[in-house]
């Protein structure tokens, strides 16, 4: 029997692995087990929760302003001694944080075989975003399958050297556990009772370590003076807990009429809000695939992206952190309502759904 043990520790990374994770508990022929370090302990619980997932084991890292040597230690002396009692035949990561890179180190240094979901994804520029880029790009050093999870990922991967037959195209999983949350619903108005939901709302988030400080700064500045500018529009900002992020967003957005600064929302109301919102102005890497999928158009608050894709099937257009830019963008597709139709209806490039499932047989496959 093939054992296979997945490992996460972020609020993003468990809810694109979820889809996957319960996909392979119903396997007959797959032992599965779920490790999560718990990165972000708070919003990693909350995910695991709504998909009913109940880990194996929990290094429950995370500490009061931890670094990221700290964070990197601790994944790493916590998995030895899991890889080296479950003797896994593979190991599964996701994507690009520091959990990502140390679990796939951690298996290499058991000589466990490491499959990497998301896989890929480049801004050629190793501190853009930071540390995501060289995470993932360290990662697919070591990774033995690589899940792409679009054509332009696995050209990525090719131009690595990295040999075609290790490379499956496989869609994200994020759209499979979107779909799967989406087709339920959620009280916003009791969630948010403060919100005229008859308005067009913008969604923001934003909590990117390369834009902290003067970056952060004109992104809320531009956000301040859109809902100023249109008053049929409120805009709601989930603050990330981190004090670079939620002290400036006080001093900026605090006590301004149109704009609720909430905490962070579990994942399923989370998608209840993208899907009612208006448009989505966003530094994430996952909303730009999460958004277009629910017909809403992304204005993407970094200088650089990982998924070209987005942007060349006009899901998503890249604003970076200036204000003027950022407020112009912005200004456009609330007053132009046939650029906003061409956004709104361009064809996500991102998946059916159903990757979850091809990510499975190719591990089958590998092992046969």
């Amino acid at each position: 029997m093939l054992k296979v043990i997945s490992i996460f520790g972020t609020r993003p990374e468990a809810i694109k692995m979820a889809p996957l994770v319960k996909k392979l508990s119903k396997e007959s022929d797959i032992l599965s087990k779920v490790v999560v370090t718990a990165q972000h302990r708070q919003m990693l619980d909350q995910v695991l929760e709504l998909f009913d997932i109940s880990p194996d084991y929990d290094l429950d890292i995370m500490q009061q302003g931890q670094t990221l040597t700290g964070v990197t230690v601790r994944v790493l002396s916590g998995l030895e001694e899991i890889i080296q009692k479950e003797k896994p035949h593979m190991v599964l990561v996701h994507g690009d944080t520091t959990t990502t890179f140390s679990s796939a180190l951690a298996a290499f240094y058991q000589q466990a075989a490491v499959g990497h979901v998301e896989a890929g994804l480049r801004t050629f520029n190793k501190y853009s975003p930071y540390p995501e880029e060289m995470n993932r790009r360290l990662t697919g050093a070591i990774t033995d399958l690589h899940f792409a999870p679009t054509q332009t990922s696995m050209d990525n991967l090719l131009k690595e050297n990295i040999p075609r037959e290790k490379i499956i195209v496989t869609g994200n999983t994020v759209i499979d556990a979107l779909l799967e949350t989406a087709a339920k619903d959620y009280p916003l108005e009791t969630l948010l009772p403060g919100v005229d939901w008859s308005k067009r709302i913008l969604l923001l988030t934003a909590h990117r370590r390369e834009n902290w400080g003067e970056p952060l700064g004109n992104i809320f500045l531009a956000a301040r003076e859109l809902v100023r500018d249109f008053p049929d529009t409120e805009l709601i900002f989930p603050v990330h807990k981190n004090p670079r992020v939620s002290q400036l967003a006080n001093e900026v957005l605090a006590n301004t009429e149109r704009i609720h600064l909430i905490e962070p929302l579990d994942y399923l109301p989370f998608v209840t809000l993208m899907n009612r919102s208006y448009l989505v102005l966003t530094d994430s890497g996952g909303m730009q695939e999460e958004a277009p999928s629910l017909g809403k158009p992304v204005l993407v608050l970094r200088e650089t992206t990982e998924r070209p894709e987005a942007v060349e099937a006009g899901t998503v257009k890249m604003v970076g952190t200036a204000r003027d830019k950022l407020y112009q963008v912005g200004a456009e597709l609330l007053e132009n309502h046939l650029a906003y139709r061409e956004m709104a209806h361009a064809v996500n490039p991102y998946g059916d759904g159903k990757a979850s499932g091809r990510i499975i047989d190719a591990i089958k496959r590998h092992f046969a």
